[in-house]
């Protein structure tokens, strides 16, 4: 694609970054096919294509954001199915969240827009509010239709708040092979624990030790696909030095939040500039390892599930978009012992997106009907996935259970059965 920025805007690094990654679009339209917000709308300015076009002349004539480019910006879901589909790599990434960065410096987002977001980025990272607000949240679902769309939306979502808490240091049971860190999330810690503990369970029974820094927090990515650079890079390195004490000592960081893990195996990017932690970034960013990668390198284990169970897998998008994780995790399903159901347009996102759900419950609604319609023609009798925003979206069309993939691993292998 042709670009016109001058060269004093070359200057700049981001916007030589940015000028590179629009260069190698060519305008070929095989994202198109694949992105979820253009299967649904059939509107160019909502493909990425369109989307790269408005990021260009927004850039390129040096000027705030508009409405028209915080609109269809917003509404990309950074699911990253253009980026498996296109033939010229191009970085629709970094390219994006650039973009948001912009949109969040120079644009007013009305007041209540402004307000939601931030409200999202202050209290999604920090589990114990996050707790305190679905306590109030459940006592306000009688009222759900009486607010503003976004509000309803958060409030259909609610899931219950974790009961349980992971322990920071979970013994070897056995000999001791291995000695991994735990990425326990934020959001997940609030609602998820459950997830935290069938992975310390499976993991310590194949000879790991694990451990979770008693300090560590947020990992930033919410706040990143907010726009929010600054709050994200600080979240970064404090997660960063959460792990010093570890560092040294540990064979992988285990992240079963697929969102997750695609931010933190980009912090040699989004820190590269920072000489105090471009390295340990880099550093950290190669420890990181998905649980089913982990896994795949250990091994299952000795099987112990009796009976065949059918299982719908649904990809996360973070997971065989983000991470390039596609065959694994199924095949690590199919090993247990499961009959594992393949998901028509299994890569189309679920609307889930991290808060993409709340700031967009409309788009993310579509997306979510049409998911669970494909899912339910698979006739499976629960669904897997590896990352807890799809799995809590998913939960909240369907009867079906929903289960994180690292359950029915650790449930086939010895451990304990997830509850329905």
């Amino acid at each position: 694609m042709q670009t016109r920025f001058s060269k004093k805007q070359l200057q700049n690094p981001k916007i030589a970054k940015a000028e590179k990654i629009i260069r190698n679009c060519v305008h070929c339209g095989f994202c198109l096919a694949t992105c979820p917000t253009y299967v649904i709308e059939a509107n160019e300015l909502d493909s990425p294509r369109g989307r790269i076009y408005l990021i260009k002349e927004m850039l390129e004539n040096d000027r705030a954001a508009t409405k028209i480019e915080a609109e269809h910006i917003d509404k990309c879901l950074s699911c990253l199915s253009c980026v498996t589909t296109c033939p010229s790599a191009v970085d629709y990434m970094h390219l994006v969240d650039d973009a948001r960065v912009h949109i969040e410096e120079t644009y007013k987002r009305p007041f209540f827009e402004h307000i939601l977001r931030r409200f999202l980025a202050f209290s999604m990272p920090r589990p114990l509010f996050f707790k305190g607000f679905l306590m109030a949240g459940n006592i306000a679902k009688p009222f759900a239709s009486f607010l503003p769309r976004q509000l309803e939306a958060m409030l259909e979502l609610m899931p219950k708040a974790s009961k349980v808490k992971t322990k920071n240091l979970s013994p070897v049971q056995g000999k001791k092979q291995y000695r991994m860190g735990l990425h326990a999330g934020c959001v997940q810690r609030a609602v998820g624990e459950h997830i935290n503990i069938a992975t310390a369970e499976f993991l310590t029974r194949r000879g790991v030790e694990l451990v979770i820094p008693q300090h560590s927090g947020c990992c930033g990515a919410l706040s990143h696909h907010l726009g929010y650079e600054k709050d994200a890079m600080a979240m970064a390195r404090a997660y960063i030095d959460s792990w010093k004490d570890d560092i040294d000592n540990l064979d992988a960081i285990v992240i079963n939040t697929s969102g997750c893990g695609v931010s933190i195996k980009d912090y040699g990017t989004l820190l590269e500039d920072d000489p105090k932690y471009a390295a340990p970034a880099r550093r950290i960013s190669a420890l990181a390892k998905d649980i089913t990668e982990v896994i795949g390198e250990i091994g299952l284990g000795t099987v112990t599930l009796s009976e065949e169970i059918a299982v719908a897998y649904h990809p996360p998008c973070s997971l065989q978009h983000g991470q390039k994780i596609i065959n694994l995790p199924k095949q690590l399903l199919i090993e247990a012992g499961f009959l594992v159901c393949d998901i028509k347009e299994s890569h189309l996102c679920c609307g889930s997106a991290g808060t993409y759900n709340i700031t967009q419950p409309q788009m993310a609604t579509k997306l979510k009907n049409r998911k669970i319609a494909n899912i339910e023609k698979t006739n499976a009798a629960m669904i897997a996935s590896g990352n807890l925003g799809c799995i809590i979206q998913i939960a909240s069309g369907t009867d079906m259970p929903v289960f994180h993939t690292i359950e029915l691993l650790n449930w086939a292998t010895g451990g304990k059965k997830p509850e329905i």
